[in-house]
Formats: structure tokens, C-alpha cells, sequence
């Protein structure tokens, strides 16, 4: 079971789960932004973009923009993004954080936006864009 969207939340985080939720099961497509398939920056982006949030579509470009607003890992909320990568100049990955250790993530070639744990080895820095 996912987390319960919009619980305890703004408007504008709950629709940017609400929409990222719904596209679960969709396909991973490298360059994907919907409505079919999703690659992890175009989910990030047409979610955002539901809320009024101007993303571009890349994970690197989405921390350069979001950067200024930064969420503690120790801390994370729900709708914050959860970026992947060496350092920040070669982040390879976004997620939506949606609470409890949990993403909602477009993974990669043969996968689906689905929901899963942050914990991977190269987790880097976390924004809170909606902040």
C-alpha cells in the first residue's frame, strides 16, 4: 500500500503526489513526459507543473533550479525531490519524496513508476521546492 496522498499536507504537495501517484504502473521511457511513460525528470516535471511549479526536464537542471531550497535527509517531507548521483554536477536521478523512507520514481529502461525506498548507495541531497 502507498502512502496516504494528501494527508496532512498543502494543496499544492498533494497535487503533486496526487498526479505522480496516478501515473503509477505507467512505463519508463527515456525522454518520457506522459502521458503514457515517464522517464524520472519528466514524472517530476509534469507533476510540479500541476501544482505551478516550472521544472526543466532533467534531474541535473531540476537540483540547479530547486538548489536554493534544500531539505535536511534527516528531515524529509512529502514533495520533496530526492536526487541520485556522484556530486551534484553529475545527478543521474529525481524522485518524489511521499513519506516513510518512500519515492514515487520513474526507475529506468524496463521498469515503471513505481514506489520504493530511498536508500540507494548513491543517494545525494534532497530540495523542497513547494518550501
Amino acid at each position: 500500500s502507498g502512502p496516504a496522498v494528501g494527508a496532512g499536507v498543502s494543496a499544492a504537495v498533494a497535487t503533486v503526489l496526487g498526479v505522480a501517484e496516478a501515473q503509477l504502473g505507467k512505463p519508463y521511457q527515456w525522454g518520457g513526459v506522459g502521458p503514457g511513460a515517464y522517464d524520472c525528470s519528466g514524472l517530476v516535471m509534469v507533476a510540479f507543473a500541476a501544482a505551478g511549479v516550472d521544472l526543466p526536464h532533467s534531474a541535473a537542471a531540476q537540483y540547479e533550479v530547486s538548489a536554493g531550497r534544500p531539505a535536511p535527509l534527516n528531515a524529509l517531507r512529502p514533495g520533496d525531490l530526492i536526487f541520485f548521483g556522484s556530486s551534484a554536477p553529475t545527478i543521474e536521478h529525481v524522485g518524489i519524496y511521499v513519506g516513510g523512507g518512500e519515492m514515487i520514481d520513474a526507475p529506468d529502461t524496463g521498469a515503471f513508476v513505481r514506489i520504493e525506498p530511498i536508500g540507494w548507495s548513491d543517494l545525494l541531497v534532497a530540495t523542497r521546492p513547494l518550501a
